[in-house]
């Protein structure tokens, strides 16, 4: 049979309008959006940048922290010995001259063969000589090297972003923690970068390195993380950077 045209119009209208029904259905009211081509963000370039500037900051303050402690051995050089510090004597090629001794109330330490020698209040390089010169009636050229194991006055080094840099005393039959010293140095500088502050220690001939969180003691009440500094331990308050 022979339909009208409009008819068949008509049809196509409603076929056209379900084929659309059916395309759009629980599809989002938006058109897709076209992929644009991958840009860097900002956030992208800073975090590519991030271990590169780490890693200058990191060296910049090894570097600061090579320089401390040399300051720290040129001021153990000139450190004058005093009564109660332990002495460790070396006697090239002499092993029977070695020995560790306690400097006495008088300033003195007992050598084989010269006896008691005066040090106190010389230089470690000065106490050298003066054993030199003494041994050098017994030995040919003797060569002798001085170092100082324990000090009498429980020293400890306070280096880096503080108002005073030097050495402090260990109050005797007392302690001293990491902020007490800090505080006797005269506390942080404006550039301090407190929360990285560390102690250098020698344990059992084994440099440790101990991270102190400054702010977790000040704000938190953490006081327990205030470390209880020993003989020759040595502060580094490092610089901010940012």
């Amino acid at each position: 049979m022979k339909r009208p045209p409009y008819f068949t119009a008509v049809l196509c209208i409603l076929l056209s309008a379900c084929g659309k029904l059916q395309i759009t259905e629980g599809a989002p009211d938006v058109p897709a959006a076209v992929p644009a081509p991958a840009q860097a963000t900002p956030a992208d370039s800073a975090s590519s940048l991030a271990p590169e500037l780490q890693q200058a900051a990191a060296a910049k303050e090894a570097a600061a922290i090579a320089a401390a402690m040399q300051q720290v051995s040129r001021s153990k050089t000139d450190y004058k010995i005093s009564a109660a510090d332990l002495i460790s004597v070396t006697v090239y090629q002499d092993l029977e001259m070695n020995r560790k001794v306690r400097v006495n109330a008088n300033g003195s330490i007992s050598m084989p063969l010269i006896g008691e020698v005066k040090v106190g209040g010389m230089t470690l390089i000065e106490a050298q000589g003066s054993i030199e010169g003494k041994l050098a009636k017994f030995l040919v050229s003797p060569q002798v090297s001085l170092f100082i194991e324990e000090y009498g006055n429980k020293t400890v080094f306070v280096m880096g972003e503080v108002q005073r840099p030097g050495s402090l005393a260990i109050p005797t039959e007392s302690r001293l923690t990491v902020l007490e010293a800090i505080s006797t140095a005269g506390g942080f500088t404006p550039i301090a970068a407190q929360d990285r502050t560390r102690v250098l220690r020698t344990v059992n001939g084994v440099s440790v390195t101990y991270t102190i969180e400054v702010k977790a003691i000040t704000q938190q009440g953490q006081k327990e993380k205030d470390l209880v500094l020993e003989p020759n331990d040595v502060i580094y308050v490092p610089q901010s950077f940012f």
